[in-house]
Parts: C-alpha cells; structure tokens; sequence
C-alpha cells in the first residue's frame, strides 16, 4: 500500500510488493499446514523470489500463490484452486503440459518475467515417499537459449554493470512531497565495469568506462547492443546511472553486493577459465571490469546449474581498436535499420548475404564496431579481394557452408544440457562439412584465409561418436525415444 499521507503525484517513487498468502499468514506457520508437496514448494519460492515457479507435478508444471495470479493474466490460463491455505483460504493453482513448456517459457520470458524450473529429480516409480524436486534451471530475457526466443542472426546479450567510486552528492529537486533521489557523483577513480554474454554462443566480453565521460559511452553501448537483460548490485543507484529510457526496454536483475565483490569475482574467474592469473584475457589492472565480468559468472552457475563449460575465456575490449560509431549516427547512417525501426532499407540487410547465422552476427559485428587498425584492415580487404575475383571457387564454397548449422548455438545448448537429439544431428552434420570447406579454401592466397583454414578442425571423435550413436533421423524431442541406433549400447537394446 502506498502511505495514505503522501500526496499522489509521489507515489512513483513509492516500493510496491507483491505479498503471497504464506508471507501475510507467516513462513512457519503455512508450511506446518502445508502438504508434504506444498512444502517443497514453498521452500523454492522461498529461494527463488522474483521468479515464477514452474513445480513439476505428474504431466504438468504448476503455480500457486501469486505466482498463479501473475502468470494466469500473461498466459491467458484457467486460475483455479487447490485445498485451502493456513487460513482456511482457497489457494490460487494453474499449470501447463509438461511436453509444451517452451512454448509457455517462451511468451513469459518475451514479457520479461523470470521463471525457475523445479524438476522432479528422481523417478516416480522409484521414489520412497514424496518425489524430490529441485530448481534444476532458471530463465529469463538473458539466459534463454531456446530456438523459438532468439533471432537467429542477431545477439542475445546479457550484461552486467559493475559501478566504482560513484557516491551520492545529495539530494535532488522533487515535487513538492515527492521522494528525493541522491545524484551518484563520481571519484577521481571512478570507473564502470561491464561484462557482456551471448550465453547462446559463449561469446563473452568485458569492458571498463571510466569517469562521468564513461557513463555516456556506456549508455550509448547499450543503445546500440540492446542487452536483454542487466545485472546490477542491489545498491547501486541504478535509475541516475541507466534510467529507463536509457536500457530499451532491458529487464533489469539485481544481485546482493557481494556478488560483485573484487577478489569473489576474481576466484570466479579463475575457477571458471582454470588458471592462476587473469594476465592472458588483458583483464589484470582492470577491477571493474573483473568485478562485472565475475558477478556474470556466478549469476550464470546460480541460475543455470551447470558448470558452462563451454565459457572458456573472456576478451577485454580495448576502445582504441574499434570504432565507436554512436546511437544517432548508427541510426541516421540505417546502418542496421532503418528509419521506421525494421531491417528492410538498412545497409545491413543490403550487405547480408552470408549463408549461415554466425557469418550474420559476424556482419553485423563488424558494422556496428568497424576496425581501426590499418593493418587488420588492409587484411580483411585483402581477403576480400581474394574471394571477389574466384568467382567459381567461391561459389561452391557458399554451397559447402549450407549443410552447416549454427554451430555457436548446437554447441552452446549442448553445454548447457538443453540439446535434443535434432541438435546433436546438426551438430555432426555441421562438423562433417569442415574437411571439404578446408579443401576448398585451399584455391585462396589471401594470408587471413589461409590463416583461418588451418585453425579448422573437424573434431573428428565427436562427429563419429554422435554418428555411432543416434539414428540419421531422430524425433524433436528426447522423450519421444527411438533415437539411440541399434547397436549403440547393449544395455538399451536389451
């Protein structure tokens, strides 16, 4: 409720809340007259707060409390109810099919709403007594990696802000009876670290703006990558640094202090990438942007319960190596889009011929961010070059890149455990192409070419293991069997 003695006009400076019944009633209390079920779920609403809980029961993922309220209104589902809370009171329940969780995932996290995923961990048919559950995954904006969430020629950024030295220089002017904020002022060493992941592809970078000339340059970065999701410390004072205007529409998660602290970010780090020192990724002298870049990392084992394996370094981006083209340029310019906000018309979607969505991203990259240095330049033109005038040698090039995949995300998914047998096909598919490509690019002279096809590597064991392994054709989706060949494993062909 907002404070009967403020006048209205200050009541968007007021903190509202959402109350379940087992917070009005008392913790204590609604779990000793809950269900053994209940209680289970309690319990992860209790760890995961601000996000909606997704309890698997049988065939289908349900909600309580207000969480049914919430997610009733998004999804347009039947409310209804299940037996009675500690006040005798109906308890608010709606659910959705199991096998159609994406699709519901999906249109919650294009709203912007979290959601934690509690699983059954164990089976049914084994379990002595109430079936164990456990949040095995949580989703939002940043994090989801599903098909059906991103576009797949565009990022999906999810970043975090990690401010240094900004303290408070006192009140602001409010409206009569309104809230005052504190301006954040900077320090001499005032500095914003930034940290940013595609955790659909692994690619992770870190940066650091210092200054008050750096928070412009931050804001200016965030209207141009358009991050899904921040991640902020719960006391930094976030409306003065990015206020919404700035953030596009970016849902905004806050983590305790802590997580940003400097040498928890650094151990972070290191056990992430296995190393003793930070000095190979550029990111020694730059505390901020290893305090951003460390609070990434234990946001994402917080959240996805996995050890990201396929996160195994970080690149700290030096602003004197790219060009810092701004928002007002970029949009004037309709570099990547045009004037009504689409692809259509833009230099980007003139320019985009390229056959898979990596060499799309890539594009898209490197005219957002164009190069600097003479050399890197004169390099790539010369690639190039090279490509223009084999005209035949590059056109069957482009016909061996249709057979591959988006290998960045097949591989990503499969770190991450949310691969299907379809994936995994993809994936060896993808990977058999690679001999052919490196004979093909064998006909170019172009150093950055040859350059790149020797890096290339068939990754031969993994494509024959998966070969060996799953059928040519396998079903969407792993529950629905019949994907392991016949002859893979004795146990399941018995």
């Amino acid at each position: 409720r907002a404070c009967g003695d403020c006048a209205p006009e200050s009541w968007g400076d007021a903190i509202f809340r959402i109350v379940s019944p087992a917070e009005r009633s008392g913790q204590p209390k609604a779990l000793a007259n809950a269900t053994p079920a209940m209680r289970q779920y309690l319990e992860a609403k209790r760890q995961y707060r601000d996000a909606i809980v997704f309890f698997r029961m049988g065939d289908f993922y349900e909600m309580f409390y207000e969480d049914a309220l919430v997610a009733a209104r998004a999804l347009e589902l039947t409310l209804t109810s299940r037996s009675k809370d500690a006040d005798g009171g109906s308890i608010p329940m709606c659910g959705v099919p199991y096998h159609a969780a994406e699709t519901y995932l999906t249109r919650l996290v294009k709203k912007g709403f979290r959601v934690a995923i509690c699983e059954q961990v164990e089976d049914p048919r084994k379990a002595v007594g109430l079936v164990r559950r456990e949040v095995v995954r949580v989703v939002s904006p940043g994090t989801f990696t599903e098909g059906g969430y991103l576009e797949a020629r565009e990022p999906a950024f999810l970043m975090a802000v990690a401010p240094i030295g900004w303290a408070a220089e006192g009140p602001t002017a409010a409206a009569p009876g309104a809230f005052a904020r504190p301006q954040p002022a900077p320090s001499e060493a005032a500095a914003i670290g930034v940290a940013l992941l595609d955790l659909s592809t692994g690619e992770f970078l870190a940066a650091e703006y210092p200054g008050r000339d750096g928070l412009q340059a931050l804001r200016d970065e965030l209207s141009v990558l358009r991050p899904r999701e921040i991640l902020v410390p719960a006391d930094a004072p976030l409306e003065r640094l990015l206020p919404a205007s700035a953030r596009n529409g970016a849902s905004v998660t806050t983590l305790d202090p802590w997580a940003f602290d400097a040498d928890g970010a650094r151990r972070e780090l290191l056990g992430q990438f296995r190393t003793h020192s930070l000095e190979g990724f550029g990111l020694e002298g730059h505390a901020a942007a290893v305090r951003a870049a460390g609070a990434m990392v234990h946001y994402l084992k917080d959240t996805q319960k996995t050890d990201l394996s396929h996160l195994r370094g970080v690149t700290f981006k030096e602003h004197a190596d790219r060009l810092i083209v701004d928002p007002l340029t970029l949009k004037h310019l309709e570099i990547v889009e045009a004037t009504d906000g689409g692809r259509t018309g833009s230099l980007l979607n003139e320019l985009d011929r390229t056959v898979t969505p990596m060499g799309a991203r890539m594009l898209r990259t490197w005219l957002i961010r164009p190069l600097l240095s003479l050399e890197r330049i004169r390099d790539r033109l010369d690639a190039v070059e090279d490509f223009a005038f084999r005209t035949t040698e590059r056109g069957r090039f482009r016909d061996a890149l249709r057979s591959v995949h988006d290998v960045e995300r097949l591989v990503a998914r499969a770190a991450l455990g949310t691969a299907g047998p379809r994936d995994l096909v993809a994936l060896r598919t993808s990977l058999a192409a690679v001999p052919r490509l490196r004979q093909l690019l064998a006909a170019f002279q172009a150093p950055s070419v040859a350059s790149l096809a020797a890096e290339l590597d068939e990754v031969a064991e993994v494509r024959d293991a998966i070969a060996d392994t799953l059928v040519d054709e396998p079903p969407a989706l792993a529950r629905e069997g019949g994907y392991i060949r016949g002859g893979a494993d004795p146990e399941i062909d018995d």
